[in-house]
């Protein structure tokens, strides 16, 4: 039987502490965010529509991107035991520099409609935590407005290769002027994705006032107000503007670039270059043997061809081939540090964050990138101590399983067969600079893959 008596106010008020409100209430909301999800929840809450389905969308049905989480999801831990981690050391050196965590900010265009302090924010929130920093050629602060943010750190750009060559050249020869060490030359733009929310919500730049955007504005004027006071977007190569990002992006881009491109490109760079949005491992082969310093596996975040390859998925079989000869990095649906520490572990030297950051930018502004920054490294350190390695150089693949949710179907000999015909002639037919796809090889592997389970 339990003795019963009355309370004695002096032991309970030790364990009846009030928590101090917070009255600012950026602070109050960033801090109530736990995960990379809780700061797109509040992104959503706060931005306009189109803004936010900007951000937050992807190409067509968007199969690619849920793919790509799915797959970080789908993965299984082995841990060690009774290792020491009292000491972690989470720094990496990537491209010639260190980095204080594995992973950097990736390249983001239109930042400031996202949130009116954009690519300084981002800059000044990676300069502060020492992680790289990268600049879209899309984006919306100058090159030299970047460096003033991070003039001490490590900043990257990105370009894409315009029809107007002298813009692409021009914003080169700024980047390397400025001290920006690493180039990130991206190849799967030829034209724009389907972003079909772009489409539906008439989301152009400048953004266009309709019915709709002014009732959606009502509930977030301060979105609205950031935007009409401070200074006018910026954008390093569009000379004009006006219609959907789709169609800025087409009316930019040029279909026709190849290898030669990327030759003089390399001519001109002093240092670094990457290349952005491999997709697959014969093109990784043959950018090793060209000694490029890096690639980046990417599908664009799900935003340009919609059922591409998952980034994640291709990660071993490409580091494993290539790992020793070109520093191999991913990107696209990376939402959690554990996303992070399975990419490490899988032959990634480093990754890179867009939307997990933009969704912090839109949360809080320069506050809100670092409060996700804060949670992706707080997720790694308790990922890697819970696996119980004490450096990025312990995680190997033995501490992760991809496990399988979606196989490529069986197919006949005789399939095969025609595929490495087809294969021979495409081959032939192309120029010599082109990279030629491993049809036949993709063929005979699936002669022998599991059907698909589900």
């Amino acid at each position: 039987m339990v003795e019963r008596r009355f309370p004695n106010p002096k032991e309970l008020l030790p364990l009846m502490q009030f928590k101090k409100p917070e009255l600012d209430g950026k602070k109050r909301r960033l801090q109530g965010a736990l995960t990379i999800d809780d700061l797109r929840t509040i992104a959503k809450r706060r931005t306009p529509k189109a803004a936010f389905d900007y951000t937050d969308g992807s190409a067509e049905g968007e199969l690619s991107l849920r793919r790509a989480r799915q797959a970080f999801q789908d993965i299984e831990f082995h841990p060690s035991i009774l290792r020491d981690v009292s000491k972690l050391d989470t720094t990496t050196t990537i491209l010639g520099g260190t980095s204080t965590m594995p992973f950097g900010i990736a390249p983001t265009g239109f930042t400031r409609l996202m949130q009116t302090e954009g690519e300084i924010a981002g800059a000044g929130a990676a300069a502060a935590a020492g992680i790289p920093f990268t600049l879209s050629t899309l984006g919306t602060s100058s090159i030299e407005a970047v460096r003033a943010a991070n003039p001490a750190g490590r900043n990257w750009f990105q370009l894409y290769v315009m029809r107007e060559r002298e813009i692409s050249y021009g914003l080169v020869e700024r980047a390397a002027a400025a001290g920006f060490d690493t180039l990130m030359f991206t190849v799967d733009t030829p034209v724009a994705g389907a972003r079909l929310r772009d489409k539906r919500n008439g989301f152009s730049i400048p953004p266009q006032l309709t019915a709709g955007t002014i009732l959606n504005a009502i509930p977030r004027p301060w979105w609205w107000y950031d935007f009409l006071t401070t200074p006018p977007l910026e954008f390093a190569s569009l000379s004009s503007t006006g219609g959907t990002v789709g169609e800025l992006l087409d009316s930019a881009m040029d279909p026709s670039i190849d290898f030669e491109d990327l030759a003089f490109i390399r001519s001109m760079w002093p240092g670094k270059i990457v290349i952005k949005g491999v997709q697959n491992l014969e093109d990784s082969k043959r950018l090793a043997d060209l000694g490029v310093d890096g690639i980046l596996l990417s599908n664009h975040g799900g935003r340009q061809l919609d059922r591409a390859p998952i980034p994640f998925h291709l990660l071993p079989d490409v580091a494993r081939e290539v790992g020793g000869d070109v520093e191999v990095m991913v990107d696209t649906g990376i939402m959690d540090g554990a996303d992070i520490v399975a990419s490490l572990a899988l032959g990634a030297k480093f990754t890179l964050i867009g939307r997990a950051y933009l969704y912090g930018l839109m949360a809080g502004g320069r506050a809100g990138v670092d409060r996700t920054i804060a949670i992706l490294s707080e997720q790694i350190v308790r990922t890697m101590k819970l696996l119980e390695v004490a450096s990025i150089e312990e995680l190997t693949p033995a501490h992760v399983t991809q496990l399988q949710r979606l196989a490529p179907r069986a197919v006949s000999a005789q399939t095969a067969a025609v595929a490495e015909k087809a294969g021979a002639r495409s081959a032939r037919a192309r120029k010599p600079a082109a990279s030629t796809p491993a049809i036949a090889q993709t063929a005979a592997e699936k002669v022998e893959a599991t059907p698909a389970d589900a």
